[in-house]
């Protein structure tokens, strides 16, 4: 015989699933997000407390599901299914955002630093993307190249060159990510963009822009007018 409390959390769960596919999530507090997205974690057992008690430690939904996954266990009981649900929120996120723009064949200036921004979703370590574009402005390869950040290794330059030979190459965007939240870049990031803007020029590719991302935000070396000295040519 099921208990009270059971047809109690049965009740609420129902209704907070109704009320879902009625008006989305426009119309749900953070912890109703976290609570319900639990449901399919914790199939037995009332996650609205647990929603409140991960908000009150982390303070946001993201900060949640970006949280250390062993203190997730061991702090708050969650299972490794709960614990790889919420793993999975981020980069749902990118792939879902990434697909929604891939049949955007054409390379936008003004749209480039968005799709990058979109690259680095769910992502918490340094790494170096880069999108290249033919003769005709399409693009023709566009996605993660590194490991770590842009100076902290000759490889991404030497990959960098090798892919835009290999795709015959016209132009160049890069970018890394600071998982710091600074958009600030350092003056190793501007010296090792003037020399990859060097390299690729020397195979006849040119580098249009460096952007730098965090979390929120990206930064346009190229606008930013931290760089003139580089994008002169």
């Amino acid at each position: 015989m099921a208990s009270s409390d059971g047809n109690v959390h049965n009740g609420r769960r129902q209704r907070q699933k109704e009320k879902f596919l009625k008006n989305g999530f426009d119309v749900f507090e953070q912890h109703e997000v976290l609570e319900m997205l639990l449901y399919y974690g914790i199939p037995r057992r009332d996650t609205n407390p647990l929603a409140h008690r991960l908000l009150e430690r982390y303070g946001t939904f993201g900060r949640v599901c970006d949280a250390p996954s062993d203190e997730l266990e061991r702090d708050f009981g969650l299972s490794k299914n709960a614990v790889i649900l919420l793993k999975m929120q981020p980069q749902l996120a990118r792939i879902y955002t990434e697909s929604k723009n891939s049949d955007k064949n054409f390379i936008e200036p003004e749209t480039v630093g968005e799709l990058f921004q979109n690259k680095f979703i769910g992502r918490n370590a340094e790494v170096v993307a880069m999108m290249l574009g033919d003769a005709k402005g399409r693009i023709i390869f566009f996605d993660i190249i590194a490991q770590g950040s842009v100076n902290s290794t000759e490889m991404p330059i030497r990959k960098m060159v090798d892919l835009a030979i290999r795709h015959n190459a016209k132009t160049a965007y890069i970018a890394h990510n600071h998982p710091s939240g600074s958009l600030l870049p350092s003056k190793q990031d501007l010296d090792t963009t003037m020399t990859i803007y060097d390299t690729l020029y020397n195979v006849g590719v040119k580098l249009q822009d460096h952007f730098i991302v965090t979390e929120t935000k990206y930064l346009s070396l190229k606008d930013s007018g931290m760089a003139d000295h580089i994008f002169l040519y």
